[in-house]
């Protein structure tokens, strides 16, 4: 099915999923999990009131955090610092409560961008680009007047 939420991010920033399930007074994490994965990749787990990761897909390692002072109060979302493009996904968070087996899942789609490129950047060339050439030209015009400076140089070598 369609995902919940779809939250954007661009490489390199910091991205919260949310996930947000409405509690019956404080949840109880004593008796409960807190599954935050990709298919079958476990991105983080929180199992018996505190956190699990020995089983977390290395990809996320030290890039992710939930809100512990928050979660009784049912923000169960979770906190991806440094997003890679290879973290575009789709997310499942998945809270499953031992004693009435009780599972809620909720799907968040992170669409990442690869950050924007600054127009400051140098040409190999060493010349910056000008809006007023399109792309397509661009070879061209840079390609001619160095065949002819080759054409030039080499002409001149022969005499």
């Amino acid at each position: 099915g369609q995902p919940d939420t779809i939250c954007h991010a661009v490489v390199g920033e910091t991205v919260v999923l949310p996930c947000m399930t409405t509690p019956p007074g404080e949840l109880i994490f004593s008796e409960s999990r807190l599954y935050w994965q990709i298919n079958e990749k476990i991105v983080h787990f929180f199992h018996k009131g505190r956190e699990s990761l020995k089983d977390q897909d290395k990809r996320f390692r030290g890039r992710t955090s939930l809100f512990l002072d928050q979660m009784k109060y049912g923000n169960l979302s979770l906190k991806i610092s440094n997003v890679q493009l290879l973290d575009n996904a789709e997310y499942f968070c998945i809270y499953k409560q031992d004693e009435d087996h009780q599972t809620k899942k909720s799907k968040i789609k992170l669409s990442v961008l690869a950050p924007p490129r600054t127009e400051e950047t140098p040409f190999p060339s060493g010349q910056s680009q000008t809006s007023s050439r399109s792309p397509a030209e661009t070879p061209r015009l840079t390609v001619l007047p160095l065949s002819l400076h080759l054409l030039v140089t080499l002409g001149l070598w022969h005499l």
